[in-house]
């Protein structure tokens, strides 16, 4: 069963791969188990991917943006030697405090705001009340219920830590164990068969 106009919008670090601070590297990166096989199965089944992350790391000097490309062009190749695909990155390079212009600014683009969820919506024609955001913090669970979307906490990366905070302050729909973990709930919302 194909399902039309819905999305996942996966945080990066600590949800598709291993939390490391600042990943500055292409080789830094790593996928954590079972994120190729829930955005392959995501792929199958006619639902769009997309990778949702804050990267002030730019705004503070630690790397450029072209070095970012060079990290997501990693995360890309090693997703389609397992035959999976995102169908769009959108990161946010901004910080509000930390930084210079044209990096330095209060942007809507900055998780918790909706930004790249209602970029993605736009570009995609994505409802995004049938959609979802996966993430291991509070903030991407406050991004996808002010978007509207259903919210999913990972217990990878600082999900383990913040799980009981979340709820406090967000609405958290599923708290799940990894990612895969988290396309199995989504799956069964979306009725969602294979």
């Amino acid at each position: 069963m194909k399902v039309q106009n819905v999305g996942i919008f996966f945080d990066r670090d600590g949800t598709l791969n291993t939390e490391v601070d600042y990943l500055s590297r292409p080789e830094e990166l790593t996928l954590l188990p079972g994120a190729a096989r829930s955005i392959r199965e995501a792929n199958e089944a006619g639902v769009k991917v997309f990778v949702i992350t804050n990267q002030s790391g730019i705004a503070r000097g630690f790397f450029s943006e072209a070095d970012l490309g060079g990290i997501h062009e990693r995360l890309k190749r090693l997703l389609a030697l397992e035959g999976a695909h995102i169908d769009k990155i959108y990161y946010c390079p901004h910080h509000p405090t930390f930084g210079i212009p044209p990096y330095r600014v209060d942007c809507t683009c900055r998780k918790p705001n909706t930004g790249m969820v209602e970029q993605a919506a736009r570009e995609f024609n994505i409802n995004l009340l049938n959609s979802f955001v996966v993430g291991d913090r509070c903030i991407d669970v406050q991004t996808g219920e002010r978007a509207g979307c259903g919210t999913i906490l990972v217990r990878t990366g600082y999900g383990a830590t913040e799980a009981s905070e979340c709820g406090k302050i967000s609405r958290v729909d599923h708290i799940a164990e990894d990612v895969y973990d988290a396309w199995r709930y989504i799956k069964r919302q979306l009725r969602i068969r294979h």
